[in-house]
């Protein structure tokens, strides 16, 4: 019931405090992951007293282990540290899900998901066709409680394949028909969408899995099972032409939009494509300078001025030596700069495990569920990986929620045949006060930040400030806002050591150093890479 409820709430919660455009979307969606993953993994602990680890648990848990060293090593703590926090929820929540499958639990769990991926496209087809909300944003719209289209988009990519394998496996006609549905409002969001990635990850996915279904129809392809593909992808397709066919309010720029989305999905030479292979080399250049823990699990958009070439489109258009977003275009990027070479490979190792076991479960499968069941594994690993390779998915909340809670579903079946090593000493005595110990800290911290948020919002004045500083030290944002209001105030005492605090937040920007240089203190500028 708890990651049931997480996995609507995470896409639907949402803040209306605007002047903190991306933090108002990620942040209380962080709390919901983090809450989930602590409160689901202490119900799945308390009962029982041994822990079983498979290779792929231990890969992952020797991962974890070098973001963890390479956060406490990194400049910016606090956004280290909140970076590692999501990791460690994604990777809770990965073993909360086999043991759901365990306990005969999957199907209710793969349903939740598929219905809140499409409730989340729903909320971004309101804001296509009209519906205004201080809980959507106008930038990168439709993205409905996301805040941008494209993180919609994304989650609504991995989840089509859990949505097909219910709709298929189902002993309901009736819930095929939802199923159908769900997938023709998801693929009316996706369309108007324009996301690229999200269009390149079902293509990518959709195709090879195609192709070995087919292949092997004989082991999984009953009459009413073809019924029940050709209702879902007749459905799929109504949607996407209605979405194409019913006018809404999106004032796209091109007179043909979509078809010159199509046009631009491989394009590399010119507009975004041609930003992103700026900053992948760019960050290439990070990884190379930190090769073995990297700069630090969130620490990306803290180092990369440093590295950035002249009219680097990723940096912030005001040229104050910040970064346009906190994250780059691409999860790999983001791990292979920020947590370096040995836990990257580590990870990309894990995944290929989970195609390696997908594939395994397909040939020796038995029934069409348990086929179907490893089509979907393979599938929305794919879709991850593409929709990944081009934009933040796993450093963001609601996906980290959905991957590693559907990975661990549909694993499960796999991996119990794997080799295992059984932990008994400490498990019943320790692991819950573990669990209980970093969700504190994970779910204190979240909802500190939405109080500073909160506060900065209904109050102006200095004292508020002040008080939102303490509830969120780490808020390069609030930092500055109290250094410029003690400056104003005439109050350099106080505006010099919160500047500075911004300025190690962040010590390539110039908003610290020009308020320190008003109040009599030189600050030189750290030098380019």
């Amino acid at each position: 019931m708890i990651v049931q409820l997480a996995a609507l709430a995470v896409v639907l919660v949402a803040l209306p405090y605007k002047a903190f455009d991306l933090d108002r979307y990620f942040v209380p969606k962080e709390l919901v992951l983090h809450i989930a993953a602590a409160g689901a993994a202490l119900c799945c602990l308390i009962p029982r007293g041994r822990l079983s680890f498979a290779r792929i648990d231990w890969m992952l848990i020797v991962y974890l282990a070098l973001s963890t060293v390479s956060a406490l090593l990194a400049d910016n703590r606090w956004l280290a540290t909140r970076a590692l926090a999501i990791s460690l929820s994604g990777a809770a929540l990965f073993w909360v899900g086999r043991i759901l499958r365990r306990d005969g639990l999957a199907r209710p769990v793969l349903w939740a998901l598929g219905l809140a991926g499409a409730v989340g496209a729903a909320t971004s087809l309101l804001q296509a066709y009209g519906v205004t909300s201080e809980y959507f944003s106008l930038n990168r719209s439709p993205g409905g409680t996301f805040g941008n289209r494209n993180f919609m988009a994304h989650l609504g990519a991995i989840v089509v394949p859990t949505i097909v394998y219910c709709g298929l496996t189902t002993r309901r006609y009736a819930a095929t028909l939802v199923a159908a549905l769900l997938l023709g409002v998801i693929a009316a969001a996706e369309v108007l969408s324009r996301s690229r990635a999200a269009w390149l990850a079902l293509l990518a996915a959709g195709v090879p899995v195609a192709i070995a279904a087919w292949l092997s129809r004989e082991r999984w392809s009953a009459r009413e099972t073809s019924r029940r593909l050709v209702m879902l992808g007749a459905v799929t397709a109504i949607g996407a032409v209605l979405a194409l066919a019913l006018p809404n309010t999106l004032e796209w720029k091109s007179d043909s939009p979509y078809l010159e989305s199509v046009r631009g999905m491989v394009n590399y030479q010119e507009g975004s494509g041609h930003g992103r292979l700026v900053q992948y080399t760019n960050s290439l250049r990070m990884m190379v300078a930190h090769p073995l823990l990297g700069v630090g699990p969130g620490n990306w958009g803290v180092e990369y001025p440093r590295y950035a070439s002249r009219g680097d489109p990723s940096l912030s258009s005001a040229d104050d030596g910040l970064t346009s977003n906190p994250w780059p275009s691409s999860d790999w990027v983001a791990f292979a700069a920020e947590r370096g070479a040995p836990a990257t490979a580590l990870l990309a190792l894990t995944f290929v495990a989970f195609l390696l076991l997908a594939a395994w479960h397909a040939r020796v499968g038995r029934g069409a569920e348990a086929v179907l069941g490893a089509f979907a594994l393979a599938a929305t690993v794919i879709a991850t990986l593409v929709v990944g390779a081009f934009d933040a998915v796993l450093l963001l909340a609601p996906p980290t929620l959905f991957v590693w809670l559907l990975l661990g579903v549909y694993a499960e079946p796999v991996a119990t045949s794997a080799a295992r090593a059984t932990v008994t000493t400490g498990v019943k005595q320790w692991a819950p006060v573990v669990v209980v110990g970093l969700g504190i800290l994970a779910i204190g911290r979240s909802a500190l930040q939405i109080a500073a948020m909160g506060t900065v919002v209904e109050s102006t004045r200095t004292a508020s400030v002040e008080r939102a500083a303490l509830f969120d030290p780490g808020s390069y944002r609030i930092r500055m806002r109290l250094a410029e209001a003690y400056l104003n105030a005439g109050r350099c005492d106080r505006a010099r050591p919160v500047a500075r605090a911004a300025r190690d937040l962040y010590p390539m920007a110039a908003s610290p150093r020009q308020l320190l240089a008003e109040c009599g203190e030189s600050s030189p500028r750290p030098k380019r890479r």
